[in-house]
């Protein structure tokens, strides 16, 4: 499939091989784009060269997004290594494990900053950074999940990021139109990832969208990088500013 050939990909939040932002890596780039991934840390590193490889990604990357460094350093090396590019996932999240259990009224000060600088406003700064190396056209994207929306139990200050995240996406996507840049989020059904393991209870989320959604079934990061691939080509190119759920309908129940 070429339905991205010719398309550069800038592909943020990998961890390992159960990742939602791996899936979506090896969709588009079977697909026909270029990848780059990034990794926080040396032993991140570790863990995404072997998978970077794997898809011949074009170059890999550090990039914490707590570092104003990082940030400044990553648009030149975007235009020594591509010039300009087309396409950025998001797939960046993190709260604290003290905050993603007990009461969210006990969240700290520090805790609340952190969930909401790493989640949130990364994709702003990321975003301010990047624009203008993105091609007319371009595709921005970050995952999101349904607890910015409702109250789920040990979610807390993560849905409260979400919730953040999601606000941003639409004044990001008011923003970046004039530019022909689209920028959406996909809000996912509980998957198996390094990230959901932190949240207390999460097998019981598994359970209740089985037993419960419409469609009977559990997602699968595979099924998230599909509707990646739709919203980096050019058949969403009128869709702007929008959550897109891929939760076998789960969101579209009352109690």
């Amino acid at each position: 499939m070429t339905l991205l050939a010719g398309k550069k990909a800038l592909i943020l939040g990998v961890a390992n091989e159960r990742s939602i932002a791996w899936a979506i890596a090896k969709q588009l780039k079977a697909s026909g784009a270029s990848i780059a991934l990034s990794y926080m840390n040396e032993a991140i590193e570790k863990r995404v060269n072997p998978l970077a490889d794997e898809i011949s990604a074009d170059f890999t990357f550090e990039l914490d997004v707590t570092n104003d460094e990082h940030l400044e350093r990553l648009p030149n090396l975007i235009k020594e290594r591509w010039g300009n590019f087309d396409i950025l996932v998001h797939s960046l999240a993190f709260a604290q494990k003290e905050d993603l259990k007990g009461r969210f009224v006990e969240t700290s000060r520090e805790g609340f900053k952190m969930a909401c600088d790493i989640s949130a406003y990364s994709l702003v700064g990321l975003c301010q950074k990047l624009h203008p190396l993105m091609n007319e056209e371009a595709s921005v994207m970050a995952m999101t999940y349904h607890g910015s929306q409702k109250v789920l139990a040990n979610y807390n200050v993560m849905g409260v990021a979400k919730a953040a995240l999601e606000a941003s996406i639409r004044y990001l996507a008011d923003d970046l139109g004039p530019q022909k840049i689209r920028v959406n989020a996909i809000s996912a059904g509980p998957i198996k990832t390094l990230a959901a393991s932190g949240i207390s209870g999460f097998r019981s989320m598994l359970n209740v969208v089985e037993e419960k959604a419409p469609l009977r079934e559990n997602v699968t990061a595979d099924d998230v990088a599909g509707t990646a691939l739709y919203l980096g080509s050019e058949f969403s190119r009128a869709v702007t500013g929008q959550i897109l759920y891929v939760d076998s309908g789960l969101s579209i129940l009352g109690i």
